[in-house]
């Protein structure tokens, strides 16, 4: 009965396990139980099971007892096994549910991750367009850039514009105060006399000052008579004639220079901007860089002894398909540091001996280039004289030219004065063709149009008169002859009458 009622437990109910002890080695025989114990078990295993659904019939517990002994008792293995199977299938229902719970979350995920990629692409989009904005502008930045820089180039080449025309030298005032100092202004009598008798003085009074001797000489000057100062005074005379004549003769080498620079200047200026057009057409033609001239006749620096071992080294580096010169030089180098002493002699001592005719040679184009300065000086020094001597000749005819128009303006006084004072009975010369033209042209235009200026009315008559064919022009020379005819005639009979007057009186 006991094993019937252990068949009929559950798989959830817990079994009871008997103890093993710990020195047996073999499994103990499972007991077998009595009828109250079997009861005991059938009780628990009961609680433990789900209440079955009520049926109409009123169950025994007696029957119950009887059909649960009346069943065969399973083992403990048994037991085990359908626990294990238990718990295997609630794993696998929390295995299922939790992989439930994560497939849910990973479509959210994946729909999460699908509106950030939208709004990522959307992102991607708006800034492709913006940097398609920024290549354009940079490009155009670009062009602008190579244009600038195309000017700038041109501007380099006008930079070296070299003008061919021979510039006026021109000495500024530094340069004359140093070349030809400036003769000082001649002392007056009082400080002549003074010089004269500063030493007399001090040696009467070795002890006074400067402040003191001056005053005594002072005083002794005002006893001074008349005859004692004559001297002095001839004296200053005489320097002071000739610093005026100094003066006069550098104010006179100023205003003729000033007046060659001033004409010389406007020469240059205009042979100048002929010559900067030409460069200016080149340079446009031609926005190469060009190198600094160098002067042939310079001799050249010499080598140094590393640079003689590798012009040597670089034949048999150029044999073993080494060519380029960062290359070359870097070996080359590596082979320098690890050379002895010895082994550089050879190429030091021929850097000496190249330094030493270099050295040589220098000092000779030194020399040259001082002989040509000096010729050079010579050349200007020369130009300056024949500059003087134009600008005299210039200033003699501007002092001529000047002469003649205060003449002109004098006789033309004089004749204005002259004809305030002439004869009213003298005829008076007729008007010319034109004159009588333009006084009928404009009475015409000052009809055609009122308000019109002076000058337009004087510019259109003499358009006008430019217009007229011969046989118009003839009507105003032929009314100009008969004035002219009608007038020497008046002049005759004046001269005349004039005669007569003089002879009478």
């Amino acid at each position: 009965m006991a094993e019937i009622a252990i068949s009929e437990m559950p798989a959830n109910a817990e079994p009871v396990i008997t103890k093993k002890t710990r020195n047996s080695r073999k499994a103990l025989k499972a007991k077998n139980p009595s009828t109250n114990e079997a009861n005991i078990l059938a009780g628990k295993a009961a609680e433990a099971a789900p209440s079955p659904i009520p049926t109409g019939i009123d169950s025994d517990p007696t029957k119950e007892n009887h059909e649960s002994l009346s069943q065969p008792r399973t083992s403990p293995k048994k037991a085990r096994a359908s626990k294990k199977q238990a718990k295997a299938k609630a794993s696998k229902k929390e295995t299922q549910s939790s992989f439930e719970k994560d497939l849910q979350e990973m479509e959210e995920r994946l729909q999460a991750l699908r509106l950030e990629k939208e709004k990522t692409e959307e992102l991607l989009k708006e800034k492709d367009e913006i940097l398609k904005l920024k290549e354009e502008e940079l490009e155009s930045k670009g062009r602008e850039q190579d244009k600038l820089q195309m000017e700038l180039k041109k501007l380099q080449k006008l930079k070296e514009f070299k003008p061919t025309m021979a510039l006026p030298i021109v000495q500024s005032q530094k340069d004359k105060k140093k070349a030809c100092p400036e003769k000082k202004r001649p002392s007056p009598p009082y400080v002549l006399w003074c010089k004269d008798q500063w030493n007399e003085v001090k040696q009467e009074n070795p002890e006074a000052e400067f402040k003191d001797i001056s005053i005594i000489l002072g005083a002794k000057w005002k006893n001074v008579t008349a005859e004692e100062k004559k001297p002095y005074e001839e004296r200053y005379q005489a320097e002071k004639e000739a610093y005026l004549q100094v003066m006069a003769k550098e104010k006179r080498e100023s205003e003729a220079m000033h007046l060659f620079e001033e004409e010389h200047k406007q020469k240059t200026a205009m042979e100048l901007l002929e010559q900067y057009m030409q460069f200016k057409q080149e340079a446009e033609k031609d926005n190469k860089k060009n190198k600094k001239e160098k002067d042939p006749l310079k001799p050249k620096q010499p080598m140094s002894a590393f640079f003689l071992f590798t012009n040597e080294r670089r034949a048999a580096l150029n044999a073993q398909n080494i060519k380029s010169a960062p290359e070359v030089a870097k070996i080359t180098g590596e082979e320098w540091k690890n050379m002895t002493e010895e082994q550089k002699g050879p190429y030091e001592k021929m850097a000496k001996k190249n330094k030493e005719t270099y050295m040589q040679e220098m000092e000779v184009y030194k020399q040259q280039k001082e002989e040509e300065a000096a010729i050079l000086r010579k050349e200007e020094e020369e130009l300056m004289k024949l500059q003087k001597h134009e600008a005299f000749q210039m200033l003699k005819k501007k002092e001529k030219t000047d002469n003649i128009i205060k003449k002109t303006k004098e006789i033309e006084k004089k004749k204005k004065e002259e004809k305030k004072l002439a004869d009213p009975n003298k005829p008076k010369r007729p008007a010319s063709s034109f004159i009588l033209f333009s006084k009928e042209a404009r009475k015409n235009l000052l009809e055609e149009r009122p308000g019109i200026n002076n000058s337009t009315i004087t510019a259109l008559i003499s358009v006008q008169w430019k217009e007229l064919s011969e046989e118009d022009r003839k009507v105003w020379n032929d009314q100009a002859a008969e004035a002219m005819d009608a007038f020497k005639k008046e002049m005759d009979e004046y001269n005349k009458s004039v005669a007569a007057a003089s002879i009478q009186e």
